[in-house]
């Protein structure tokens, strides 16, 4: 399925409406756009930085938020250290400012909403699985999702209690909450099994080492590479 049209790949002035944290280093932004937003849970959007002498850099981040129709989107930026443009939004952009995006792009990855989905992410790939839990709860159908999220401690969850819910199963892999049956480790057979039904897609969103693992994990609990679908965060999303 693929979704990017003409229309997406011309660039737009996006205005920054909030800015706010959800976990350490870790910050989502509000943007105000020209028009409707049309993507799809999964698309992304390229964010481009001009400075005064005509240098450019540019990056992608996926949309944290759900398709809702209004002339907005949300982006969440994880700080990375020596990242240009990760670290000129965290300190320096503050509501009222213009930013430069083009989108939504992709569809490899995206999720329409018409069938089940399980997913599998690490990190920062919390985002873009996140916007498809909220699609599914907007269309009151939660079901269609399973989510699996793999972090080190409780602070490493984004978006407050948002993941949180029956569709929801953090693992922790240094620090679990007092009082967890699960102990602290990484991902595991038992941690993905008992959530394959068959016939879903699987979403994997993280590191290129979590993805690879965890796309192993869902082949082990019986799910058939076709159905699997990997989206792999690395340094250019600095």
């Amino acid at each position: 399925m693929e979704t990017t049209s003409r229309k997406t790949l011309r660039w737009q002035l996006a205005t920054v409406l909030e800015v706010r944290d959800e976990a350490p280093k870790v910050r989502t932004f509000r943007l105000g756009l020209d028009g409707p937003a049309t993507h799809l849970p999964g698309q992304y959007y390229v964010l481009r930085l001009t400075a005064e002498d005509g240098y450019t850099a540019q990056r992608s981040y996926s949309v944290a938020s759900a398709p809702h129709g209004r002339p907005e989107i949300e982006l969440t930026v994880e700080r990375l250290d020596d990242g240009e443009v990760s670290e000129f939004l965290h300190d320096v952009v503050v509501p009222g400012d213009v930013l430069e995006v083009r989108g939504p792009v992709g569809g490899w990855f995206a999720w329409d909403g018409a069938g089940p989905a399980l997913l599998v992410g690490g990190g920062s790939g919390q985002v873009p699985l996140a916007a498809m839990l909220r699609h599914a709860r907007a269309l009151g159908r939660p079901e269609l999702v399973r989510m699996v999220l793999s972090v080190r401690t409780p602070r490493g969850l984004y978006y407050g209690d948002e993941l949180r819910g029956p569709e929801v199963h953090p693992v922790f892999t240094k620090v679990a909450p007092e009082g967890s049956r699960r102990p602290a480790g990484r991902l595991r057979l038992d941690d993905v099994a008992p959530l394959v039904r068959g016939g879903e897609t699987a979403f994997v969103c993280g590191s290129p080492a979590f993805a690879d693992a965890a796309a192993a994990l869902l082949t082990e609990a019986g799910l058939p590479p076709a159905a699997i679908r990997i989206e792999q965060f690395g340094p250019t999303g600095a």
